[in-house]
């Protein structure tokens, strides 16, 4: 089952479009975005609101089922990799180039990308995470994705030498723990966060097939169409704990800016056979080559290849 990758498909799609300029998701204005205005607020709840509808339970039977259907086929590791997925320099740089610069997607009705390398993305500024949830999750299970975020957000600075971490007052990366009984509130506070998305990106968020576990957007803003300056992920409240942290990393990790999934990226939660359910190794060396201030915010593939590879050959020892 590939339900997991399906996100990797989602996060690219609508990450591309907004950077292109296309329609689907058109940036918000130049300047600052998410300042913490009282539209931007997080919306704060110690308790469910009310109990869990049978269609989200429903769902949440659903994918226990699917965690335990991986873990049965030994996948969803959580090692991060070791001696039976060795990978050499070039391979590090080979899969970059995939995951960094194509898009499995494009345009809001999922079509197939068109196979031509795109530009780097990344954000220029500090990322600050927010935390929001919905009607169904718990006071304690709120203080467990709350530190759990807060832990990630300290390990992705840590692998990007980028400033990253937790701001709920003046947040531009915002993270949506919400699901089935919460569709309304998912739209509205998108509406609020990105006044100016487009109707076809905000459907997508409002009408998730199960099929699709999470999703994260990433906008631009000011005159770098390829620098990142805003991002909202969704993911879906029903998950199973696995299933909840696999989403946590791989989202806020393609909201950063590798957006696309690679067959040949092992071990590497940017692939299609869920091997791995967090952030690896390999993924760690794929955040630092992407934030080396060697390459630039917009670079083209062919530009960057020489220094892809030379990073590449020193992250792994081999540049002597």
């Amino acid at each position: 089952m590939r339900a997991l990758r399906r996100i990797n498909h989602i996060s690219a799609l609508l990450g591309a479009v907004a950077l292109a300029g296309c329609v689907s998701a058109p940036p918000p204005p130049s300047g600052p975005v998410a300042s913490p205005r009282p539209i931007a607020k997080p919306v704060m709840q110690a308790a469910p609101a009310k109990p869990q509808s049978e269609a989200s339970l429903a769902l949440a039977t659903y994918y226990r089922r699917v965690q335990a259907d991986l873990l049965v086929q030994g996948l969803l590791r959580t090692d991060g990799g070791g001696p039976d997925t060795p990978y050499t320099d070039t391979m590090l740089a080979r899969n970059f180039e995939r995951i960094a610069f194509f898009d499995e997607y494009s345009g809001s009705d999922l079509s197939a990308g068109n196979g031509r390398a795109g530009r780097l993305k990344r954000w220029n500024g500090p990322v600050r995470f927010n935390v929001e949830f919905g009607s169904n999750i718990s006071s304690a299970q709120q203080q467990r994705l709350r530190a759990n975020v807060a832990s990630y957000a300290a390990r992705l600075s840590r692998s990007t030498a980028h400033p990253i971490g937790v701001s709920p007052s003046s947040a531009n990366f915002h993270v949506l723990f919400m699901g089935e009984d919460d569709r309304d509130l998912v739209q509205s506070r998108v509406r609020a966060l990105v006044p100016r998305i487009d109707p076809s990106a905000l459907r997508i968020f409002a009408n998730l097939p199960r099929s699709i576990h999470c999703l994260v957007v990433a906008f631009s803003g000011g005159s770098n169409a390829y620098g990142y300056s805003q991002a909202v992920a969704l993911i879906r409240s029903e998950h199973p704990d696995l299933m909840m942290r696999s989403c946590i990393h791989e989202e806020l990790a393609q909201g950063l800016g590798l957006a696309n999934d690679s067959p040949a990226a092992r071990p590497s939660i940017f692939n299609d056979d869920d091997e791995f359910a967090l952030l690896t190794t390999h993924d760690a060396h794929l955040l630092g080559m992407l934030y080396d201030p060697r390459l630039q915010t917009g670079m083209s593939l062919e530009a960057a290849r020489p220094i892809i590879r030379q990073i590449a050959a020193e992250r792994l020892g081999a540049g002597s």
